[in-house]
């Protein structure tokens, strides 16, 4: 997935709202309601520690505080580290912290102290947006497209795989698409077979991966890929309900999974 930019994280608490209002349109539940479900769990008295890492290409602005804005928004206690890195880590576990949130360009975890749990972005993100696909109320059958097989898409294909659905899936990666046919039991998607789906999961940090022939009217397309993998015009000619947002869903399932 592409890394985020201080642009792609601006108004986070208005692209949740419009989101939320969606996934509870189609789904029935909202973001926190799928979360509870899928992994069991409630927010309770926890503090989270949030670290900025300097690795790489450096601190991200607007991260931090992006992720302060969703650990409180979901109900739990967060602090951002005076320091970074080791010391902002010290920091962290010295003042309690019982999860922390770190991340630089190659990995972002949450890992509760406490209960020894910890996850992966790319993991929590595809399983969460999975589900959000799974959940479509006006879907035409258990068929499901999965597109693009890298961390997040094959997480969420083993996700959907898990709970019955029929997998189909594609990515010009040949070697990704022949792991998840071997490993995971999924169905290798060709468009020539003119197969529509009503319900889509695109993981690729690539714009307009999405064809006419490839959804039918009156779909939901779950995705956390930036830019965005549907075209607007097959979109709106499709009635599509999109849910796309950078961060705020893949970091609640984050979170959920390892309270």
């Amino acid at each position: 997935m592409a890394l985020l930019t201080p642009r792609d994280l601006e108004n986070l608490s208005m692209q949740l709202e419009e989101n939320d209002e969606t996934i509870k349109r189609v789904t029935g539940l909202d973001v926190r309601g799928i979360c509870e479900e899928l992994y069991g769990t409630k927010p309770g008295s926890l503090k989270v520690g949030i670290i900025p890492i300097t690795a790489g290409d450096g601190i991200i602005s607007n991260f931090a505080s992006s992720l302060l804005f969703i650990t409180q928004y979901f109900g739990l206690e967060g602090a951002i580290t005076e320091h970074s890195d080791m010391t902002g880590y010290y920091e962290a576990v010295s003042q309690g912290a019982d999860i922390i949130l770190m991340a630089d360009d190659h990995m972002f975890v949450a890992h509760n102290l406490r209960k020894g749990k910890i996850v992966s972005n790319h993991v929590a993100t595809g399983i969460i947006y999975a589900e959000i696909a799974s959940r479509f109320r006006e879907a035409s059958s258990k068929d499901i497209l999965v597109i693009g097989l890298g961390r997040v898409g094959y997480a969420g294909a083993a996700h959907l795989m898990k709970k019955g659905f029929n997998v189909y899936a594609c990515d010009p990666n040949r070697g990704f698409l022949e792991k998840a046919v071997k490993e995971l039991g999924i169905k290798p998607y060709c468009s020539e077979d003119r197969k529509r789906f009503s319900m889509v999961l695109e993981a690729t940090p690539n714009a307009n991966t999405i064809s006419e022939g490839m959804i039918e009217e009156r779909c939901l397309v779950s995705t956390p890929g930036i830019p965005c993998g549907l075209p607007p015009e097959i979109g709106k000619k499709y009635r599509v309900d999109l849910v796309m947002e950078p961060l705020v869903i893949g970091v609640a399932s984050m979170l959920y999974s390892v309270i």
